[in-house]
């Protein structure tokens, strides 16, 4: 399978990278500078849980690239930039393995190839260029966007299928979902619990299993599980909380992506993840003063670092 991952940091690197570890891939990373040179010249040092060096193609320049398969992971903030220079591309399908919701209805909008929503859960950090670490294993998810088994076409089961299947022969865990609504807004619920609260703080993901931040964590949780309901998407308020705990536990001495962007002065997703829920919330007359508090507080910060400007 020729498979093109846009946006290789630190998930998609590790993504793109142990795909490339077999021969029945052909991967193609695009990523920024000096990350690309660095693979190109030694190769993508895979550390941590995997333990090779691999040797992908990469670049800087993602337009007008051809494949059976290309993994969106860019940061949500770019999803739009993204799908403009993916659509002067061809691909068979689209995969999206992003944070946050709304990246695959802004795919959809420019992209003419069906498009896949997915999950990951393995922990990736790029340590420096052309080497990332896996800090932890977990698993990834896919399914259409809509739920179901098809998507736009009677190939799309096979599509997926076929998707899913290459992703495990190389030694990514992989399901496919048939409820990938739920299971976003699941998401969705448990990164507007951990991302703000670790980020304001500091502090890491196992800040949120216990101690003063934990139930303003769970409020974030609950009330996105409240939104995920008016908009018609069965989602239990138990049920987010205790998988935000477990993940939280679970990955106890982990940096959460929103953290490491705030340590680093960059800016962050808060918009497509609290920000997300506060939209929706607001459009469908939903109280979640929780989500508003933590996205204001994040969105206050970029702009004092100068990273937001609206």
């Amino acid at each position: 399978m020729e498979i093109v991952v846009f946006g290789a940091g630190s998930l998609g690197s590790l993504v793109g990278g142990v795909l490339a570890r077999t021969d029945e891939h052909t991967v193609t990373l695009v990523a920024r500078e000096p990350h690309a040179r660095a693979i190109r010249e030694s190769g993508l040092r895979l550390g941590g849980e995997f333990d090779e060096t691999v040797t992908p193609d990469a670049t800087t320049d993602g337009s007008n690239l051809a494949a059976d398969l290309a993994i969106v992971t860019v940061k949500s903030f770019d999803t739009p930039a993204a799908a403009e220079t993916l659509a002067t591309g061809a691909f068979d399908a689209v995969l999206s393995l992003q944070n946050g919701m709304g990246n695959e209805e802004t795919l959809a909008a420019a992209i003419d190839a069906p498009i896949l929503a997915g999950t990951a859960t393995y922990g990736a950090i790029l340590q420096e260029p052309g080497v990332v670490e896996c800090t932890g294993l977990g698993e990834i998810v896919l399914g259409w966007l809509d739920g179901g088994s098809t998507g736009s076409d009677s190939n799309s089961s096979t599509q997926a299928t076929h998707i899913g299947g290459a992703f495990d022969r190389a030694g990514l865990e992989t399901a496919i979902a048939e409820d990938m609504p739920r299971r976003l807004w699941t998401k969705l619920a448990i990164n507007a619990g951990i991302n703000p609260v670790t980020a304001l703080t500091g502090t890491t993901n196992d800040a949120v299993s216990s101690g003063p931040a934990a139930e303003v964590a769970r409020d974030a949780a609950r009330e996105t599980a409240r939104v995920a309901e008016a908009a018609g998407v069965s989602l239990c308020e138990r049920e987010v909380v205790t998988a935000m705990d477990r993940v939280a536990t679970g990955t106890a001495a982990n940096t959460s992506s929103m953290a490491q962007d705030v340590a680093a002065g960059r800016r962050t997703e808060i918009d497509s993840i609290n920000g997300y829920v506060v939209e929706r919330a607001t459009a469908l007359e939903v109280d979640v003063p929780t989500n508003q508090i933590l996205t204001t507080l994040i969105r206050t910060w970029e702009r004092g670092c100068g990273v937001r400007t609206a």
